[in-house]
C-alpha cells in the first residue's frame, strides 16, 4: 500500500525544485540569473512589509512613462531571459510570488542593468466583483509581467526609470 505523502505541497514543491536545479546544471549563466531572480524575489517581498509610500521612490519617477519603441534584439532577448528567471524562480519560492512582487523583482534586475522599464499599477474588479490590485511592467514595446491580465485593469498610477514626465514638458 502507498502512503500519500502527509503534505502534498511538499512533493510537488521538490519537484519543482529539483528541475530548477538540473536547469542550473545545464548552464552556469542560467543558474546564475535564476540565482539572481531568487533573491529579487525574496527582497522583493520584504519590501511589501513597508508602506508603498516609503517604497515608490526606489521604483521610479512617478506620473512618467518610457518610450513605446523596439528594443535591438541582444536586449530584448536579455529582458526576455530576465523575465523567463523571474517566472521560474518565482514557482520555487515558497514565500507568495504575486504581481507587485514579480514585477518589483523585475525592476531590481532591470535596475542593475540600465534597462528602462514602466511600471503600471491598476485596479478593477475580480470575477465576484470585488475591488482587486494588479501590477504590470513593460520596457519598451515588452510587457514583462502581469501582461495577461492587464486589460481587465485601469491604470491608477505608473512609475517609470529612464523616462519622460506625463506632467509637463
Amino acid at each position: 500500500m502507498r502512503r500519500s505523502p502527509a503534505m502534498p505541497g511538499l512533493s510537488r514543491a521538490s519537484a519543482r525544485a529539483s528541475r530548477a536545479v538540473r536547469l542550473l546544471l545545464d548552464r552556469p549563466d542560467t543558474a546564475a540569473l535564476l540565482a539572481e531572480a531568487w533573491l529579487s524575489l525574496a527582497w522583493s517581498r520584504l519590501l511589501l512589509l513597508f508602506p508603498f509610500r516609503r517604497i515608490a521612490p526606489m521604483i521610479g519617477i512617478p506620473r512618467s512613462e518610457t518610450e513605446w519603441r523596439e528594443h535591438p534584439r541582444e536586449l530584448a532577448q536579455q529582458i526576455d531571459r530576465i523575465a523567463d528567471a523571474v517566472r521560474i524562480a518565482s514557482r520555487i519560492a515558497w514565500w507568495e510570488c504575486k504581481c507587485l512582487v514579480r514585477a518589483l523583482a523585475v525592476i531590481r534586475m532591470l535596475k542593475r542593468r540600465g534597462i528602462e522599464y514602466t511600471l503600471y499599477l491598476g485596479t478593477g474588479r475580480d470575477e465576484a466583483g470585488r475591488l482587486a490590485a494588479h501590477a504590470w511592467l513593460r520596457s519598451g514595446s515588452r510587457f514583462i509581467t502581469g501582461a495577461e491580465e492587464r486589460n481587465r485593469f485601469t491604470v491608477v498610477g505608473m512609475y517609470a526609470a529612464f523616462g519622460r514626465s506625463l506632467d509637463g514638458p
